[in-house]
C-alpha cells in the first residue's frame, strides 16, 4: 500500500481527493491536514510514501506546498510530493523542481475530474518518477516557442509537441500510443529533439523533466545545468 497524507485548506478539496484515494485499492490515506503547520506532524508520524498537497495553505497563502516539498526534501528525501494547485504558473512548478524532480509532482486541480490521473500519479511518484501537468509545459513550450531567440524554432511542429510530452513526464510508450505512432517514431523525434536543443538524451524520465524545463525556462536560452 502507497501511504498518503493530504493537505488542503478547502474541505471540498479534502473530501473529493478522498473519496478518490478511498476507491483505490493501493493507495492508503493515513492523515487529511488543512494548514502546513498540521500537516508536518503527521508526516513525522506516519511517514507517508506521497505528501499530497495545495500550492497555497495557511498560514501565508503563499506558497507553503513548495516550502514543505523543500522541507522534505532535507529531512525525508524518500517521501514523494505532489503539489497540486488551480495555477498554472510555471513558476511554481520549477521552484518545486529546483532541488531535483524526482519524486516530485505538479498537478492542476481540474485534474481531479478524473480520478485515474491522480491515482497514477501518486503511484509514479512514490516510485521515484516525476509527474507534471501537461498544460503547465505547454504554457512553457509556447512561450519558448513564440520568442525569435528561442532553440524551440529550430523544432518542427511535431517535435514541439512530443517535447511536451516528455517535459510531461510521460514515457516514450505513452507517447506512442497518445499519438497513435510508433514507439520508435517517439525515440527519433526526441533524439533530433535533444540534438536541436543541445540537451542530453537521457533514458530516466526524471532528469528528461528537469532538463526539459529548465530549458524552457530560460529566457536566454542557456543550456541547463
Amino acid at each position: 500500500m502507497v501511504k498518503v497524507v493530504l493537505a488542503d485548506d478547502s474541505l471540498l478539496v479534502r473530501e473529493g481527493v478522498q473519496h478518490i484515494l478511498d476507491d483505490a485499492a493501493d493507495i492508503e490515506v493515513v492523515a487529511v491536514c488543512d494548514d502546513r503547520d498540521s500537516l508536518l506532524e503527521p508526516v513525522e508520524r506516519k511517514l507517508p510514501d506521497v505528501v499530497l498537497t495545495d500550492v497555497r495553505m495557511p498560514p501565508s497563502g503563499r506558497d507553503e506546498g513548495i516550502q514543505v516539498a523543500n522541507l522534505l526534501r532535507e529531512s525525508h528525501p524518500e517521501i514523494g510530493v505532489i503539489v497540486l494547485s488551480q495555477y498554472g504558473d510555471p513558476g511554481y512548478v520549477l521552484a518545486l523542481l529546483e532541488r531535483g524532480s524526482a519524486r516530485r509532482g505538479y498537478l492542476l486541480k481540474d485534474r481531479l475530474a478524473v480520478g485515474e490521473q491522480l491515482v497514477a500519479g501518486i503511484l509514479e511518484v512514490a516510485a521515484g518518477g516525476s509527474v507534471i501537468d501537461a498544460k503547465v509545459v505547454d504554457t512553457l513550450v509556447g512561450a519558448r516557442a513564440d520568442d525569435d531567440a528561442s532553440a524551440l524554432r529550430r523544432l518542427t511542429p511535431r517535435e514541439r509537441e512530443i517535447l511536451a510530452h516528455v517535459a510531461s513526464g510521460k514515457s516514450n510508450g505513452a507517447i506512442a500510443k497518445e499519438l497513435v505512432i510508433t514507439k520508435r517514431a517517439v525515440e527519433r523525434h526526441i533524439g533530433s529533439i535533444f540534438a536541436k536543443l543541445d540537451l542530453p538524451a537521457e533514458a530516466e524520465v526524471s532528469r528528461r523533466v528537469t532538463a526539459a524545463l529548465l530549458f524552457l525556462a530560460d529566457r536566454e536560452g542557456r543550456r541547463p545545468a
